[in-house]
Order: structure tokens, then sequence, then C-alpha cells
């Protein structure tokens, strides 16, 4: 993450110098504040609060491409790659000859892994930027991960013919050589790169891997041994180095190596790993075996360290636990021969004569036809009694990425929506229905929602002044206080005695009582009566079915008492769901533009489980508000429910861009 926040930081930088020089005259005054607003909080890693500045721009002026390149940006920040790849098109398609869109596309594909997209875009960038360092690097990174090891030398000799002395460049170098299996090219390069940063752990510890895949063990030790004096915290540094020590006889070093490498690493299996086989070798079996279960419990692939624990269970006579790993072995390798014969003799020491008889017979009819079954053996290679000699080029990509890899807290902001917010863990549950009160919450989550909390039925009510208070969209309806709740009974008494008074009286106008019945009816859903509140607001319809909301409201509070009803253990008939939903065809069918009445709708097809209605609902509910969030966001949930993936992080995606920074936890987890 931390590399990828330097690249994109080395974007912002170079792009925003790039619009000052020449895409100034295009932007008036108030744009440009807008975008550096949203620069600054990009900078600072306000990710969701700059999208928002962005949208701004962009709906101000769609026409420019730097809001786009800048909400791309910070999409990338969040995991959020669709919509950060959507960004960067609608970028080049408004100005295709700014390098920064193509760059930062290309690293988009290069975290996607779609390396050839990746390598066009990056060679498309060098077109109008042909010396820019970081382009030329990028490239030659994915020119390496495709096997193309010529093009990618030659892109980073290039780089070193002009800075020969730059260790980040032979690093790089030896990392391509590497790959390549060009061990004497890569263990040149280290050399230099630690001969021009002596203080780079790095350096000597890609040095000291090489030496030591080269069976240079005296120099590797020396080079890992700079490496950790120079503050390495790779606990590989420390694996290589106690197999070294192993090596050597020296197994307190070992051992206490290893030690240091669980410490660093403790959800790296292969540091138990190597642990346990030397406490194996040691006769330390317990602990052994506890390192053994504790690697495999990280990561139950590696059919090598039930191979190992399974001896240890042997040594214990755990015969049961020994049987069980050898014939998981066999299922997953059914010619590796040595399990059979193992698991055979775990048989014979649980008394179980028939079944190491037939486990005997497999391995000897296998071993018979090994000629016809060779092209299908696996390559598998179990582990003897001491450390393997492994193929340390896969230990050296964890390593280059565990270096490059930030140690900070995910929660080290005070706010929820600043930083990595797709780290922070979000429950896949839809977005509540939104209702009409007297009370809205206007915390960090809601507040930067672009959803249009209002409707112009609303508004025009609120101005008759017929309630105490004014009405407001929600899906936060807050928790009332002992003395609210308090406030709202006097009040529900103060309104009854003026409909009492009203329904009495011959010479009262008859006009103002669906409205006391209303305010009434919202006095009693406040306090949480909704039968009180459902029965006073059929009361004001009966009197005025011209008040469309208050059907609206109607269901909202049907559906409350449904959640009642489900929590009490009662059970739900279809008909309670069909009574309220006629509630919101109504408001639909005479107020077609009332947005929220279709995404409620939506929720509660979600319920039934009928999931492509629920889809076309939140779809009415988007084009009746284009800037819906909640629709968009529980759209995209539903999507994914019926296995539509790709449409569901899209929707995600566009939600997380409104305002529900939750979106995007669930696009990293989906994605």
């Amino acid at each position: 993450m931390l590399e990828m926040k330097i690249s994109l930081r080395c974007i912002l930088f170079c792009f925003c110098s790039w619009i000052l020089t020449f895409g100034g005259i295009h932007a008036q005054l108030n744009t440009d504040r807008i975008t550096a607003i949203g620069r600054n909080a990009l900078y600072f890693d306000d990710y969701v609060l700059s999208i928002q500045y962005f949208n701004q721009v962009i709906k101000l002026k769609p026409y420019l491409s730097e809001p786009y390149l800048l909400r791309a940006i910070a999409k990338i920040q969040l995991g959020d790659y669709t919509g950060a790849e959507q960004d960067c098109n609608a970028a080049i398609e408004r100005n295709p000859f700014q390098p920064g869109a193509y760059y930062t596309r290309g690293f988009i594909y290069r975290q996607t892994n779609q390396l050839e997209k990746a390598e066009k875009d990056f060679s498309e960038a060098l077109i109008f930027a042909p010396e820019n360092k970081t382009y030329i690097a990028q490239r030659a990174d994915v020119r390496a991960e495709q096997k193309l090891y010529e093009l990618a030398l030659s892109d980073i000799n290039h780089l070193l013919n002009r800075e020969p002395k730059s260790a980040a460049l032979h690093f790089e170098k030896g990392t391509i050589c590497l790959r390549s299996a060009d061990t004497i090219c890569a263990l040149q390069s280290f050399e230099y790169a630690t001969a021009y940063d002596s203080q780079n752990p790095a350096n000597w510890s890609a040095l000291g891997l090489v030496q030591l895949m080269l069976d240079q063990e005296t120099e590797a030790l020396q080079s890992l041994n700079q490496s950790i004096e120079h503050g390495s915290k790779w606990a590989g540094d420390y694996i290589n180095r106690g197999i070294i020590y192993y090596r050597m006889h020296n197994y307190r070093g070992a051992l206490a190596d290893y030690d240091k490498a669980v410490s660093l690493s403790p959800r790296n299996a292969q540091c138990y790993y190597n642990r346990g086989v030397l406490r194996q070798e040691l006769g330390d079996y317990n602990r052994a075996l506890e390192d053994f279960s504790q690697a495999l419990s990280i990561d139950p692939s590696q059919v090598e360290i039930y191979y190992q624990r399974g001896m240890v269970q042997l040594q214990l006579r755990q015969w049961e636990d020994a049987r069980k790993d050898f014939q998981t072995i066999i299922q997953r390798y059914p010619y590796f021969l040595p399990a059979y014969y193992l698991a055979a003799q775990a048989e014979t020491s649980l008394g179980n004569g028939k079944a190491a008889f037939e486990l005997r017979q497999q391995a000897y009819d296998l071993e018979q036809k090994k000629d016809s079954i060779q092209s299908l053996q696996t390559n598998m290679q179990v582990a003897d009694s001491q450390p393997q000699k492994r193929d340390k080029r896969n230990e050296f990509s964890t390593l280059a990425a565990q270096n490059q890899e930030s140690n900070e807290e995910e929660n080290k902001y005070e706010s929820d929506t600043r930083g990595a917010v797709q780290k922070r863990y979000a429950d896949v549950v839809n977005e509540p229905n939104i209702s009409l009160s007297y009370y809205t919450s206007n915390d960090d989550a809601t507040s930067l929602r672009q959803t249009n909390y209002s409707h112009v039925a609303i508004d025009i009510y609120n101005r008759s002044r017929y309630l105490p208070a004014a009405l407001h969209f929600t899906t936060q309806e807050i928790t009332l206080t002992a003395d609210m709740v308090n406030l709202h009974f006097a009040q529900i008494n103060r309104l009854s005695n003026q409909i009492d008074q009203l329904a009495s009286s011959a010479n009262s106008p008859i006009a103002s009582l669906p409205h006391l019945l209303i305010a009434r009816a919202f006095e009693f859903s406040l306090v949480q009566d909704y039968s009180s509140a459902i029965d006073d607001i059929t009361r004001a319809i009966i009197m005025d079915d011209k008040l469309y909301f208050a059907f609206f409201c109607r269901a909202n509070w049907r559906y409350k008492l449904l959640e009642y009803k489900r929590a009490m253990g009662e059970k739900i008939e279809s008909a309670d769901f069909e009574i309220m939903m006629r509630d919101y065809d109504y408001v639909i069918h005479h107020q077609p533009d009332f947005s929220f009445a279709y995404y409620n709708k939506a929720n509660m097809l979600c319920i039934q489980q009928d999931f492509h209605a629920a889809i076309s609902y939140y779809t009415q509910a988007i084009a009746a508000d284009s800037d819906f969030a909640e629709a968009y966001f529980n759209r995209g949930l539903t999507y994914i429910y019926i296995q539509e993936i790709e449409k569901g992080i899209s929707d995600l995606s566009k939600a997380g861009e409104l305002g529900i920074y939750q979106a995007y936890n669930l696009i990293s987890r989906f994605q």
C-alpha cells in the first residue's frame, strides 16, 4: 500500500504542475477553488471527502478532465479499481494528451493483473513524457511480470545509463534478473545496490538471499547480519539466517532466529514450519507439533506440513491423528507412495491390520503401474528431517512486498471517513428504509451522502406549518432521551384534546382535522406506538386521500410493526407485505418522482427474496434521483446476491462515490 501511495502522490504532484502550466485558462475561480480543496483532502488521506469535492466540479464542468483523474486517484486509494478505471477513461476521453491519465490507468491494470493493458498504457504515457523515470520503471516491472525479461532489462538499463549510481535501480534490476533465474546478474546488481546505499536493509537482505541460493553461506550470513543490524523487520531475514545457523550446527542461534521471525510475522506459516522442523530435529516433539499445527491453521494448503506433523505424531504415538494427516496427503496426492506406507504404519499401531494391508497393497499396485502414471506424478517435494533448501525466489517476492508495506494502523484517524476506509470492516447488509421524521442524524456517515433528501410535496407541507416541526427524510432515526419521550407524550395529550374538541364542535373547521391526526400520528411513531400512528394516519387518509406522503408513512410504520412481530417470534403473513406494498404503489402512481417509495418498496422485495423485482425498483429510484447513494448501494448488494458480481461492484463503486464510504470495504472483499 505504501508503494501505491507514493506512486500516486507522484502522479498527483506531476499532474498538478501540468495543469497549472497548461490547463489554468479553462477554469474559473469557483471550480479552481473546489478542486484545490479536494486536492488538499486527497493529499491528507481524506479520500472519501476529496471525492465529494471532485463530484461538485464534475457537476459544474463535466468537460474538464482534471477532476476525473483526481477522483480516480482517490478511488484507487480506496481499492475501487472499477470506479477508478471508469474515471480514467473519462479523463482520457476529455483530454487524450495527458500522460498522468494513462499512467494512472496503467497502474490500475497492474493492480488487477491486466498486464498487457498496463504495459500499453505505460508506453502511451511515455509518448508524452519519454524520460519519466516512474513510467519507465513501472513498465519494466510489468514486462518482467509477463516474463519479457529482455525488454524489462532494456528499460532499467536505459535508466541506469542516466543514473549509474542509483541503488534503487540496481535493486530493481536485481529483482528482474532473479525472476529470470539469472542469479549471477542478480548477485552483481544487489552488490551494486549495497555499494551505493549501504544503509538500506532491503539491499543487504536481497544480496544475502541470492548468496544463500548460490550456497555462498559465509557471504550470505554476513549480508543478512548487515540487513538485521540496519534495522530489517522482515521475518525472511531471520528465517534465512536461521537456515544458515542450522547448517553450521548452531542450533541455539537458529532457534533464536526462528523465534524472532515468529514474533515479527505471527501469521506467516513458513516461520512456524521452519521452527517446527528444527524442534523436531532436536527431539522437542510436543513443541514441534504445536508449530506444525499453527502453520496449518494459517495455511492448510501446505501438504508437506501435514507430512511433517504426521511424522511427529508417529513419534508421540498419536496414531489416530497421524493416520488422518497421511490420509489428507493421499486424498490430495494419490500417487505419493510414502504416505500409504506411513498411514499403514499408523493403522497397524491402532490394531487395524486389514486396513494396513489394504494401504500397502494400494502402494504396491501404484508402484507396479508407475510407468503408466508417471505423467500424472506430482512435483511435490517432502522435506526430510532438516530445513529444506527451498527455491528462495518466492520468498524474495514476499520480501519485496513486505519491505514496501505500510505499518500504519488502520485506525490512526479519529474520523471513520479518513484514510484507507476500505480496511474498516463493513457488514454486508442493505441500507435501511428512508423515513420521514422530525429528527435526523448528521454524523460523518450521512453528511457526505449526495442523495437528494427532499421532495416538493414535503417542502410544500412544511411551509404550511401544520406540524410543530419540519419533516425530514432520513435513514438514521435517532434514539430519544427520556426527556424527549416525555415531551412527545405531552404533545400527544395536547393534540388529543384538540382533536376531541374539533370533532365535537359543530363550528370548528373540519379541514384541520386530518392535519391534527397526522401530527399525532408522528408523535405516536416517535414513542414507537406504531399501531396508534397507523390508526391516526388512516383516519387522515380517509378524509384527504391526496396527502400522498401519508401513504408512504403508513407503509413505513407497518413495516416497523412487522419487525416487532418478527422479533417477538410471531409469524409474518404474505398479506402483511401486500398491504404495505399497496401504499407504496399508491404513492408511486400519483407521484412518480417520489424516489423514496421506489427505494423502500425495493427493500421490502429484498426481504421477500424477490431480487430481480427489487433491482427493477432500485433502478426506478435511481431514475428519479441520479444521486441516490443508498439505492446504488442496495442494488449493488442485490446484484452480488444473484452472482452478478461485476454489476454489483460497479454499483457499490457509484455508492462510494456518492458518499457511502462503507462500500469500499465491500468492494475490496468482493473484488
